[in-house]
């Protein structure tokens, strides 16, 4: 869908791509999670493709896998405003689970 699309910036756990109209945000973590749903995402208020991840209870979540950002109402500072803060929570989460054991 989106995964031939120029990228116009990236860190390393999302992409933000040149889309038709939108500028796609696009989380790394969820590659190859099959799309089931595309809806208004409830904290960005734009539209996104969800997929659904089980947790260890078997409970199943829906997660944003992608989000369209029109560009009429966005641009790309704001978008990376966005992506840098989904990168920085990531980070701070490998950290948590995945301590630097080199002390």
């Amino acid at each position: 869908m989106s995964l031939d699309l120029p990228i116009l910036q990236k860190g390393s756990f999302y992409f933000i791509k040149d889309g038709v109209g939108n500028f796609i945000l696009e989380d790394k973590t969820k590659r190859g999670l099959t799309v089931k749903e595309t809806s208004i995402d409830e904290k960005l208020h734009v539209t996104a493709d969800k997929g659904m991840i089980h947790d260890m209870d078997g409970i199943g979540h829906w997660v944003a896998i992608r989000w369209y950002f029109p560009k009429t109402q966005f641009n790309l500072v704001k978008i990376s405003e966005y992506a840098e803060a989904m990168e920085k929570k990531y980070t701070e989460l490998r950290e948590l689970t995945c301590p630097d054991d080199s002390d």
